[in-house]
């Protein structure tokens, strides 16, 4: 059984710092790109980074390139995302995914940048 399960998310200052996780089990992690995708309430999912499934490779969405760096570790099966400089608008619940399109299927973790 697949299980995604993200966690790490928390209340903090904007200009603070946070670090996401995401747990994976039931298929071969390691063969998979992956990617931290997030939803604010009312709005659909945006894409916000993007890994490579040797890690070799990552991307990002154009409003926290610089800010956000996404990384995993493919003997834990675990996938990562360090924020730095949050701000309001980064305020959403986030997921981890294996595929742009596929829908979560973790509860997500929420992030709240307020002061």
């Amino acid at each position: 059984q697949v299980q995604l399960v993200e966690s790490g998310g928390g209340l903090v200052q904007p200009g603070g710092s946070l670090t996401i996780s995401c747990a994976a089990s039931g298929f071969a992690f390691e063969n998979y790109w992956m990617y931290w995708v997030r939803q604010r309430p009312g709005e659909g999912r945006e894409l916000v980074s993007t890994i490579s499934a040797d890690g070799t490779i990552t991307r990002y969405e154009d409003s926290v390139e610089g800010r956000f760096m996404i990384s995993r570790d493919n003997a834990e099966k675990k996938l990562s995302m360090e924020m730095s400089d949050l701000k309001p608008e980064d305020t959403a619940m986030y997921y981890c995914v294996r595929a742009v399109t596929e829908v979560p299927l973790g509860q997500g973790t929420q992030v709240t940048v307020s002061a």
